[in-house]
């Protein structure tokens, strides 16, 4: 694009764009003549694929923005109606980031434009909350306005439709194409209202649908600390509680209400170092049984238990081990159906559902594949994400997962036990399943792109020692999974060890998954083999970052 290319669209976009912080924005950088940052802006498109939209706020088709979102959802309303869903109701939910409130009030007034009927939700909720209200009211499809556990200046728009479940291919690029042919904003009808603000019933409804999750009767006694990590979980979280009886959460008061700038954390994601500090403090004041994180958005669901050998007395449990856990508990509660988990998680629930006799099976990464499993029970993904209640919510819940977790811990102390005991439980009946994770957040995505590139054009022929003795491109898709951008290694040897590697789909982040297996006879062999795990794992970390140049 040249320069004079550059202002032309530029200006073209300034004067139609509806937001006035954007506009002045932009016109300051026009007025300056900031051609690279021009040039960051407005040198292609924020890319509408399977996670829908997510980027930094900004003026600029490359940043999000009202105009990227009034174009968004005029291009989802064209999908909807060319396939016939003229007159359907579309459900908007938001969370509590900045702008999240003006992109979901934009896409109510397109859809109503557009002739389809819109509600939005009352206030900004957790994103679980949303995905109910899409089956519960019978929508033909619904929008979350959200950048979950990304950065402040990050927002983001999720897209389900009326399954209640996120959209997969080929829907993406239909309503791509769709965004593509959206002109000008002037083409796009946006009424000052006519769509409809829900009342608290759907929340209601969600609250009532929660106590599903948990056994009737069951002991709940197990005493938690809480932080919503700046983000909507406190309300409806604490509400959940005290409809189930379990002791009040002590809620981490510096992070407990809804702020966009995230103040207390530099990522607010419960797996980003430092982010738990605060609820560990809270922890050491009060002694409770656990601690619980959600993200910002409330989807995610984080534990973290006493761990009197660590930094601090407090351990956060990986996303694997608690997946585990809650298997083994649905297991213990005599669920029925099939367990499913992403390719990237451990290979542990399948062995549970394998002794358990219930089906299993595995999907591509994101609860938009694991969530259209046929006959779902339960599914994990191990950043934290359970679904286990996929006739209520087809898609990762934090709520519903921190209930059901702290049923299965009240359920232990009642046996003076501990979720710690029922992991080392599970380690010696199926082996000891140790993972680890390489991420790498990059500012240049071409390191990612290069890092993927050289895995493919140089793959490792050993790794911390361990031929590897199969090494799969996924972009050809398998007989069991479709086509995705990612490798997966297997190792010889007796520890099953497993690699997966993957840009990832909402932050700028390569990601690699780890796992070995160890065998464990028995209790007295669980400390060894925990050190063997991680000492196979660290060479396979530092092989890895090698192999791909990072």
């Amino acid at each position: 694009m040249t320069q004079d290319d550059l202002l032309t669209r530029a200006q073209a976009w300034l004067a139609e764009d509806p937001d006035p912080e954007t506009r002045e924005e932009l016109a300051a950088l026009l007025d300056r003549g900031a051609t690279d940052e021009l040039a960051a802006r407005f040198g292609g498109t924020l890319q509408f694929g399977t996670a829908g939209l997510r980027g930094e706020l900004g003026a600029g088709p490359m940043r999000m923005n009202r105009s990227v979102v009034i174009r968004a959802a005029a291009g989802l309303a064209a999908h909807l109606k060319a396939k016939g869903r003229t007159g359907g109701l579309v459900v908007i939910g938001y969370d509590a980031r900045y702008k999240s409130a003006d992109f979901a009030r934009d896409t109510a007034a397109v859809m109503t434009g557009a002739g389809l009927r819109a509600a939005l939700l009352p206030r900004p909720l957790p994103t679980p909350v949303l995905a109910y209200a899409i089956r519960h009211l019978g929508a033909v499809a619904g929008v979350e306005v959200t950048a979950s556990h990304n950065p402040p200046r990050d927002n983001g728009y999720k897209v389900y439709l009326g399954d209640g479940s996120q959209i997969v291919p080929p829907a993406d690029a239909e309503i791509a194409a769709e965004i593509d042919a959206v002109r000008s904003l002037h083409d796009v009808p946006r009424p000052d209202d006519g769509w409809e603000v829900l009342d608290d019933e759907v929340l209601e409804a969600y609250l009532a649908r929660t106590d599903a999750v948990l056994t009737q009767g069951s002991p709940r006694t197990a005493r938690t600390v809480y932080t919503a990590m700046h983000g909507v979980g406190k309300d409806v979280l604490t509400a959940a509680f005290a409809r189930a009886g379990f002791p009040p959460p002590t809620l981490v008061a510096e992070q407990a209400d809804p702020d966009p700038a995230f103040p207390t954390v530099a990522f607010p994601n419960p797996e980003e170092p430092g982010a738990m500090d605060l609820a560990f403090e809270a922890a050491r004041a009060v002694d409770p049984d656990l601690v619980i994180a959600n993200d910002p958005d409330a989807d995610r669901c984080a534990v973290a238990v006493p761990a009197p050998d660590a930094e601090g007395g407090w351990r956060m449990l990986r996303g694997d081990e608690v997946g585990a856990l809650l298997a083994a508990h649905l297991v213990h509660k005599g669920a029925t159906g099939v367990f499913a988990e992403s390719i990237v998680s451990s290979s542990l629930l399948g062995r549970i559902a394998e002794a358990a006799g219930v089906g299993y099976e595995e999907t591509l990464t994101g609860f938009k594949w694991i969530a259209r499993v046929d006959g779902l029970r339960y599914g994990y993904e191990e950043a934290l994400g359970y679904c286990v209640d996929p006739e209520g919510v087809r898609d990762k819940d934090g709520i519903t997962a921190a209930l059901l977790v702290t049923e299965l811990a009240s359920e232990l102390k009642e046996q003076g036990r501990t979720l710690t005991d029922l992991l080392d439980d599970l380690a010696v009946a199926h082996g000891l399943h140790a993972t680890d994770q390489l991420s790498v957040r990059v500012e240049d995505l071409g390191i990612i792109a290069n890092a993927m590139a050289a895995l493919r054009e140089r793959p490792p022929a050993s790794l911390a020692g361990l031929t590897v003795v199969s090494a799969e491109d996924l972009t050809k898709g398998t007989e069991s999974l479709p086509p995705t951008d990612g490798l997966r290694y297997h190792l010889e040897g007796a520890h099953k060890a497993r690699v997966i590697v993957r840009p990832s789909g909402t932050e700028p982040k390569l990601k690699c998954y780890l796992e070995v297996v160890v065998p464990v006879g028995d209790a007295s062999e669980l400390a060894a083999a925990r050190a063997t795990g991680a000492e196979v794992l660290a060479a396979i970390k530092r092989d890895l970052a090698e192999a791909a140049g990072l």
